[in-house]
């Protein structure tokens, strides 16, 4: 079987990292998968460039330039919203030629538009879309927030300057839906919640769908605990790491920690004393690091998996305070090494967390229950082995493999996927 992965980018954002692993984890299953980009940094002789650098920066530019004229000529929102409008001809391309199934994956800003996914779909092979945020059941933007304009029809977005009753939204709605309404895609969430915002779309309510989580290398993080910081040198502390590419991006929540950090050091400063949080990422305001009010480490970014996963072994509980995630790798990892996942219950959480038992899933937007949960998981035993084994069953690698190359084969049969 041969398969042709397609995102944007090799190397940048979380989907490029699961799209390399999706790629390898199928390559040593037997599939000959190839991962094609615009974006390529990584020597590895299953990732192809497509396109060349000057087309693909003219693509690049013109959709931002678009955008900003249709939003009034201005930056504002300019990166939270696509509208694929443009990108690269890959119907032509070698390994899609000759690929038995197309997978998509991130395709935005520039990538291939959805006239191009429309040449694919016509090409008579399975194409397989592979959802890493909202953007496919929506019109233009990547995370709806509190917007709900995506269950009717896409209007009055709010992240438009000039929000109007047919707006950019309500004309990337209609390209989506002539697009979806002729068939021939295959869409896969990653996460039970993600499916569930699909369901509730009228763009993607009967459109074919299947949840398979992103692959994660679970094996590359182990769970015997081990105190090479020195965080605990006495042995009744209690270690929460906390990280993100950058910690102080809004949508992580990084003041949804500090609220529930200083609830516990009102309300428990027993427990207060007795808790440290190692926090890894970059951050752009670091005086917020002054505003912690119990014990910190701040360690700068970290990208690699054997530095990231001696961080976690130092560690007792993995916190993530996003505002919305889809499936957070961070919980996963930290869960893989052995800490007790705490996070909010508001998207793909759930698929990771069993509340009370592998984790605790806090109330939305209430520093009270995400304090709670710090407190539950710092006064229960940890049963590392059980955590790390629970995330393998999950998401191992080669797990999702399988069920990838299950759906590829039901597909090229044309036997409609369960």
């Amino acid at each position: 079987m041969k398969v042709a992965i397609i995102n944007k980018s090799d190397n940048a954002g979380g989907a490029a990292v699961v799209s390399v692993r999706l790629t390898h984890a199928l390559r040593e299953a037997g599939v000959e998968a190839s991962m094609l980009v615009t974006h390529r940094t990584l020597n590895d002789p299953a990732i192809v460039q497509i396109g060349s650098p000057l087309a693909n920066a003219i693509n690049f530019l013109t959709e931002r330039a678009e955008i900003a004229v249709s939003n009034g000529f201005t930056r504002h929102n300019l990166f939270a919203i696509d509208t694929g409008s443009r990108g690269t001809g890959i119907s032509s391309c070698k390994q899609v030629r000759e690929a038995d199934v197309v997978v998509l994956n991130w395709l935005n800003q520039g990538t291939v538009s959805l006239s191009g996914v429309r040449q694919l779909v016509d090409m008579g092979k399975p194409v397989v879309w592979v959802m890493h945020d909202m953007w496919n059941c929506t019109g233009i933007c990547h995370h709806a927030h509190e917007c709900r304009h995506y269950t009717t029809v896409c209007k009055q977005c709010p992240l438009l300057r000039h929000p109007g009753e047919r707006d950019l939204s309500t004309a990337v709605w209609q390209k989506k839906k002539s697009l979806y309404s002729a068939g021939g895609i295959h869409f896969v969430a990653v996460s039970n919640w993600l499916a569930d915002c699909c369901r509730r779309s009228t763009l993607m309510r009967d459109a074919p769908l299947s949840v398979i989580p992103n692959a994660f290398p679970v094996e590359q993080f182990t769970w015997q605990r081990d105190d090479s910081m020195g965080l605990n040198p006495t042995g009744d502390k209690r270690v929460i790491v906390m990280g993100a590419r950058r910690l102080d991006e809004p949508v992580k929540g990084f003041g949804h920690m500090l609220a529930a950090l200083e609830h516990i050091s009102i309300n428990n400063p027993a427990l207060a004393k007795r808790l440290h949080i190692v926090l890894y990422g970059d951050i752009r305001d670091k005086d917020l690091l002054n505003r912690i009010p119990i014990g910190h480490t701040w360690l700068g970014p970290i990208s690699d998996t054997e530095a990231l996963s001696r961080v976690y072994r130092n560690g007792d509980i993995v916190l993530s305070t996003s505002l919305f995630e889809n499936l957070p790798g961070t919980l996963i990892e930290g869960a893989a090494s052995g800490c007790v996942p705490v996070s909010y219950l508001r998207g793909g959480q759930a698929d990771i967390i069993e509340h009370l038992h592998t984790g605790y899933l806090a109330e939305w937007n209430s520093a009270e229950s995400l304090a709670k949960g710090i407190a539950w998981a710092a006064s229960r035993p940890v049963e590392r082995q059980s955590l790390h084994a629970a995330m393998d069953s999950r998401f191992n690698s080669h797990r999702i493999a399988e069920q990838y190359i299950s759906l590829f084969n039901q597909l090229i049969t044309n036997k409609q996927p369960i």
